[in-house]
């Protein structure tokens, strides 16, 4: 890859992500990090407002704007192949969100890519085919807005054995197993994370409870635990 190209790709990495870290821009440039840090600091000679610093990560300062960029071709593909594999998987409100924002996507793409974005042939069958039901989908949509709102949930829930249970727990994420969603949730009972599978919940409710990030119990303290 050229060095010009590079570059460009590189701003493209920190542009859309909250922070990226040398390790993550050189994975993905396959280069070294001493050659990102070089990198980013001949950009920031050069006037780009690339924040951060090495062992921390990079981002964007607040207010710089790029011109959007066009899709390639096979980007175009990629996002139509990513709308149509994961839809039949989402909550209704999401999926049909995935297909307007898909819609406006193509919408602007010139005729030529435009045509070989839509005639992409890769497809998912329906949801009704992989047994995701119209109340597990109901339910992700519930879990999925308590998640973004930080609130406690409590739910009726049936494990493996059919035992039943009471639980208020602190919603984290949502998993997708290839045919089972599970929460990863901070249980209140057990005062640990515990995963339950969608399908087995009998009900829940978005409580009016709030629950704040707390250090050992956040989504990213979770996904620690897996990685070890």
């Amino acid at each position: 890859m050229r060095r010009a190209d590079r570059l460009f790709h590189l701003v493209q990495l920190v542009r859309g992500r909250r922070l990226s870290t040398a390790s993550f821009l050189a994975e993905r440039l396959e280069i070294s990090e001493r050659t990102v840090y070089r990198d980013v600091a001949d950009l920031q000679r050069q006037g780009v407002p690339i924040k951060g610093e090495p062992g921390v990560g990079y981002r964007f300062g607040a207010g710089f704007e790029l011109p959007p960029l066009m899709f390639s071709q096979d980007e175009a593909k990629a996002l139509v192949a990513a709308v149509r594999l994961s839809q039949p998987w989402l909550d209704a409100p999401l999926a049909l969100a995935a297909e307007d924002a898909l819609g406006k996507m193509l919408s602007i793409l010139p005729p030529a890519a435009r045509a070989a974005a839509e005639s992409l042939a890769l497809y998912a069958p329906p949801a009704s085919y992989n047994g995701l039901t119209a109340p597990v989908r109901a339910h992700l949509q519930t879990l999925r807005e308590a998640i973004g709102l930080r609130r406690k949930i409590h739910m009726d829930y049936f494990d493996a054995k059919e035992a039943s249970s009471q639980r208020t727990v602190q919603p984290l994420g949502c998993f997708y197993w290839g045919r089972t969603w599970t929460l990863v949730a901070w249980c209140e009972a057990r005062k640990d994370f515990r995963s339950f599978r969608v399908d087995r919940m009998q009900s829940v409710a978005v409580l009016d409870t709030p629950f704040r990030p707390e250090a050992g119990r956040t989504l990213a303290d979770f996904l620690r635990t897996v990685a070890c």
